[in-house]
């Protein structure tokens, strides 16, 4: 009986430690926001997804299944830590790496879903992240995808990115893809 009655004591301090945790990381939040002024941000980057060479930054994960036939590559998916430079050449200034994966995800049209992080490292952003989570139909002229969050300078991030193919070599299978970020954040 004694052990039983021990559990529940501490059963019941650890539930309202958590509790009194949690109402203090909401104010917290709060107080957090209430001071600070959201400022949309915009900025350009250049994605280098490159899947040939010594040194490719896009990875095959998987391929589509053996009995799958169709013209997608449903099922596809490429793990990448592609460059973002400040222009359309990779010779240009680096200043930032994507990281995520995408998969081919339709199998009516070549669908993506993009699951990434742009990990900014120059400049005033240096060490923050926004995180991009969307459909990417890579075949339309403009897409565009939610930023659903991010960390350091853009943390409580919100927004979307619009990308634009700007070269695709269907030989090697490497992208350069503008995308111009609009960010909301504190």
């Amino acid at each position: 009986m004694a052990t039983f009655l021990s559990f529940l004591f501490f059963s019941c301090v650890v539930a309202l430690s958590l509790v009194l945790v949690s109402v203090t990381a909401e104010s917290l939040e709060r107080d957090f926001l209430r001071r600070k002024k959201e400022k949309l941000t915009h900025f350009r980057v250049y994605w280098h997804d490159i899947l040939d060479g010594k040194d490719p930054t896009s990875v095959l994960i998987m391929n589509p299944p053996k009995n799958y036939s169709g013209a997608t590559g449903f099922g596809l998916t490429r793990m990448i830590d592609n460059p973002l430079t400040l222009s359309p050449e990779l010779s240009s200034k680096m200043v930032g790496r994507a990281q995520g994966f995408y998969a081919a995800a339709s199998k009516e049209e070549v669908g993506l879903l993009m699951a990434m992080n742009f990990a900014i490292l120059d400049g005033k952003y240096n060490g923050s992240t926004i995180t991009v989570f969307g459909r990417n139909s890579v075949l339309d002229k403009v897409r565009e995808m939610p930023v659903i969050g991010g960390s350091g300078l853009f943390r409580f991030a919100r927004g979307y990115v619009q990308a634009r193919t700007h070269v695709f070599d269907i030989k090697t299978g490497n992208a350069v893809v503008e995308y111009n970020c609009y960010v909301l954040h504190y």
